[in-house]
């Protein structure tokens, strides 16, 4: 037994969203909708690359105070 909405959608689920989203939004906004979903994506992707960059800023400022303290301790 096969699942229609299984863990990644196939050829015949795609044709069904696909189908839904027309029904759903109208042919006329689906590049509007594109566009938008491609911009909010972009954005998520920018947040969550500064979020990592701020990350590993701190784990290098963390280990270069514990450089410092353990020159300190060995001095």
């Amino acid at each position: 037994m096969t699942l229609l909405f299984g863990m990644l959608p196939g050829g015949p689920e795609m044709l069904v969203i696909l189908l839904i989203v027309v029904l759903l939004f109208g042919a006329n906004k689906l590049p509007q909708l594109a566009r938008s979903s491609g911009q909010a994506m972009g954005e998520f992707k920018k947040g969550r690359e500064e979020i990592e960059h701020e990350l590993r800023e701190a784990a290098a400022d963390a280990d270069a105070d514990a450089a410092v303290e353990e020159s300190k301790a060995s001095a």
